[in-house]
């Protein structure tokens, strides 16, 4: 399962960092609302996505060993 370990640059790691580091400071009420939204829908999003994803592979995988 070494496909599941996510692998970050530094660069990336430090754009994650600052991005955490902004939310915290952030005090506006209206803006972490609009975040906690979209990152409600994108969550949703991936999440189904990834489920159809599965499914897929399982479709395939169940075609390769009946043949």
């Amino acid at each position: 399962m070494d496909w599941m370990v996510i692998e970050k640059s530094l660069e990336e790691e430090l754009h994650l960092e600052a991005t955490v580091r902004e939310i915290r400071a952030c005090e506006d009420l209206e803006k972490m609302r609009g975040l906690c939204v979209a990152l409600t829908r994108q969550a949703w999003h991936q999440t189904k996505l990834l489920k159809q994803a599965v499914y897929r592979v399982m479709e395939l995988e169940a075609g390769l060993t009946a043949e």
